[in-house]
């Protein structure tokens, strides 16, 4: 996964309205109601179905650190979809989304001004346009550069452009070197 992939997800996390199950044997109960057997919640998790079948009943309660994180990364990924679609929805139409980083800015302006790269730190709110096309991107299983060129010209036209009141010149905005990447809607 990408960072900006790794900041959708975060986001999707931080909407959530009600927390995931803490214990071992909810966690991989909660599993089983969504993929019905215990054969495809170890196959899922990368262990034996045996092995679930104890975590199940509470005879193991403490699993290697690698299996637990891909135990509470199942949970997670299935846990409240409908507010994830619900948020996702609202800002692909209303509310937009709003990115905030640390990155080196670079672009290509005209001859007489200074297109060299530099960091910024930056937040701003892009239009709802700008989150529908990021999330029909990771939907499609684009790649992190094609993620980053969305944001960039989200960032070209409402920073650095200001919705055509200046810098009509700028064009190619890209953003590299990602210190941090954090993303709210």
């Amino acid at each position: 996964m990408g960072e900006i992939d790794d900041a959708i997800e975060r986001a999707d996390r931080e909407g959530f309205t009600r927390q995931p199950p803490k214990t071992l044997q909810a966690r991989i109960n909660f599993l089983i109601k969504h993929l019905r057997t215990t054969k495809a919640v170890a196959a899922e998790i990368g262990v034996s179905q045996r092995s679930v079948e104890r975590y199940r009943r509470g005879e193991r309660k403490h699993p290697p650190r690698a299996i637990a994180e891909r135990i509470d990364a199942a949970v997670r990924a299935r846990w409240q979809p409908q507010v994830r679609r619900r948020r996702r929805k609202q800002a692909a139409t209303a509310t937009g989304i709003t990115v905030e980083t640390r990155a080196r800015f670079g672009y290509t302006a005209p001859v007489g001004t200074t297109d060299d790269g530099r960091f910024r730190r930056l937040t701003v709110h892009l239009p709802p346009a700008y989150a529908q096309r990021l999330f029909d991107a990771r939907d499609t299983g684009a790649g992190d550069q094609e993620m980053r060129g969305i944001i960039a010209e989200g960032f070209k036209d409402v920073y650095f452009q200001d919705g055509g009141a200046r810098a009509q010149g700028l064009s190619d905005v890209t953003l590299d070197d990602i210190d941090y990447l954090d993303l709210d809607y």
